[in-house]
């Protein structure tokens, strides 16, 4: 569900830029007064897990669309919604900057549609009365799927309006709706499977996470998190560099919906912003498309790509992408601790 640049007018990309920032500020500045510095870590291994995760595409059957992991939700239930918040940004600018997946004028929307609505809404009104304060797996199951599948319904519809107020688009907004919600429905479901699954993982190994993400309170200091964390890095490269090669060829379900509610339409006029950020996105990403730039021959003709694609250019992508992602967000986890050491204590 990462928007183009081409769906969206300055406005909108800018307007919702600054809902974000200040999401972002207010994540932040909670942080400040609560972040544990023995979740650091845990956040930099999140945000790499999710980064790998969303390299992995499953394919919907019988649409011809595929889907991935948001991991909004995921995160939220073991973080806690403004760690949360500040993880998926990560991935999605690490993704945008990099390996130029999404635009740089989409990029508050994609953490909005991404991050706020799973953070901020579906944790703390869905997830969390439904899992209860010592939830078993079943609980776990049906809050991970009910949850997902609000959040990334919130997303679909978001984008929708996002794009019926930018303007930029001939789609046809009723089938447009029509077709986004119903495909992330089943996203959705695939998603809160994958988190359940995730989740079960964590409250057998350390239930310590994810009673300290629900309660704010920290875990005990004699708890050690190395096993599980060593674990979640190691699924993560393994998913990023082997698991990617698997990934569906078919179209997300975003890109899915716009080509069945075009139907063969032309696609809206380049816009000046637009193009300026998207030549700056060709200087920025240094694997375009999660491979090594191509030699710019032309490229016409070309067979449509292999499954599985056994590309070192992918597997390259998805360990660094992932190892960059660990890195920001433990700076960012950093630079939070040392400005919260420097605050009068009468601050905190």
């Amino acid at each position: 569900m990462h928007m183009a640049d081409a769906l969206l007018s300055p406005a909108v990309g800018t307007t919702f830029w600054a809902a974000t920032i200040g999401a972002i500020g207010y994540a932040s500045g909670k942080l400040k007064q609560h972040l544990d510095e023995r979740m650091i870590p845990l956040m930099g291994v999140l945000g790499a897990f999710v980064f790998a995760g969303q390299m992995i595409n499953f394919t919907i059957p019988g649409t011809g669309s595929s889907g991935h992991l948001g991991g909004g939700m995921l995160l939220a239930a073991v973080l806690g919604p403004q760690a949360a918040l500040l993880a998926i940004a990560s991935v999605l600018t690490v993704q945008a900057l990099f390996f130029a997946d999404g635009g740089l004028l989409a990029l508050g929307c994609n953490i909005w549609n991404l991050g706020v609505y799973p953070a901020f809404i579906a944790y703390p009104f869905i997830y969390r009365p439904l899992a209860g304060s010592n939830p078993g797996n079943r609980r776990i199951l049906l809050a991970s799927v009910v949850s997902a599948v609000a959040a990334l319904q919130m997303g679909a519809f978001s984008v929708v309006i996002q794009t019926l107020l930018s303007g930029r688009s001939d789609l046809p907004m009723g089938s447009f709706l029509l077709l986004m919600q119903p495909i992330h429905l089943a996203i959705g479901i695939v998603e809160g499977i994958v988190t359940a699954g995730v989740l079960g993982y964590l409250r057998g190994s350390r239930p310590e996470i994810l009673e300290s993400a629900s309660s704010a309170r920290y875990f005990d200091r004699g708890v050690s998190i190395k096993r599980t964390l060593a674990v979640l890095m190691v699924l993560a490269l393994f998913t990023a560099g082997l698991l990617s090669w698997f990934a569906s060829t078919r179209p997300d379900g975003l890109e899915w919906s716009i080509e069945r509610a075009s139907h063969g339409m032309a696609a809206a006029d380049s816009q000046e912003a637009a193009s300026t950020l998207e030549t700056l996105q060709e200087k920025t990403a240094i694997l375009p498309d999660y491979g090594f730039r191509s030699s710019g021959e032309n490229t016409a003709g070309e067979a449509a790509p292999s499954w599985p694609d056994m590309d070192p250019g992918r597997s390259t992508s998805g360990i660094t992408g992932s190892l960059i992602v660990l890195a920001i967000i433990v700076l960012i986890g950093m630079g939070i601790r040392a400005v919260r050491a420097r605050r009068p204590a009468r601050d905190l």
